[in-house]
């Protein structure tokens, strides 16, 4: 609960998320979505991302008992390679190969973010949005790529890299939010803030 009186519900498991929201000033509490991504299909990649974190959103929205102002953060992020789009790989043979594919070459990585404002005896209010960042990535050898995958980090990350982590040495640049990258736009946050009438500093712990 902060101090203006919002209790502040992460619905991810993105430990990239929590970070960038505690850097931030803000400490939410977590509550995974049990959304299943699968089935999920959109008319582009970017209305999948969107898509995606509104489902997550609004799952653990719905599956709360809403006692005062709440705010729930959905997120969900791909990358996006030659209109092709790389989820978290899942296994090592996975994110050897999407390493293999995506070494020397550019791709854009989406974060789609979803916010709603809820309290007692009042519609839920809703904001979503999309940030894309493009990714330079660098040109790793195949024993680095065999190195980094054994270590478990990019099997469970969107594109199986991250640029915050042991991954950070194989990205040579970023065009566009850098915290996107990390899995949530916290300028686009605020922007999605404005629109629900919440101030960014009465969030802060």
């Amino acid at each position: 609960m902060t101090d203006a009186g919002y209790r502040i519900v992460l619905a991810s498991a993105s430990p990239g998320r929590l970070a960038t929201l505690r850097r931030a000033g803000i400490d939410p509490e977590v509550i995974v979505s049990g959304v299943d991504e699968d089935p999920i299909t959109a008319a582009s990649p970017k209305a999948l991302v969107e898509t995606l974190a509104q489902l997550k959103c609004r799952d653990v929205a719905d599956r709360l008992d809403i006692e005062g102002d709440t705010l729930v953060i959905g997120g969900d992020s791909m990358l996006e390679l030659d209109g092709d789009l790389h989820g978290k790989p899942g296994s090592a043979e996975a994110a050897t190969a999407a390493w293999q594919s995506i070494r020397g070459r550019d791709g854009i990585l989406h974060s789609g973010l979803c916010l709603q404002r809820l309290a007692p005896n009042r519609p839920a209010r809703q904001a979503t949005g999309i940030a894309s960042t493009t990714i330079h990535f660098g040109d790793p050898s195949d024993s680095e790529i065999a190195a980094y995958v054994a270590t478990g980090e990019p099997l469970q990350v969107a594109g199986a890299f991250t640029i915050d982590g042991l991954g950070g040495p194989f990205i040579r640049g970023v065009d566009g939010d850098p915290h996107a990258v990390v899995g949530l736009s916290l300028p686009l946050m605020r922007d999605l803030l404005i629109e629900l009438d919440v101030p960014w500093p009465t969030l802060w712990a």
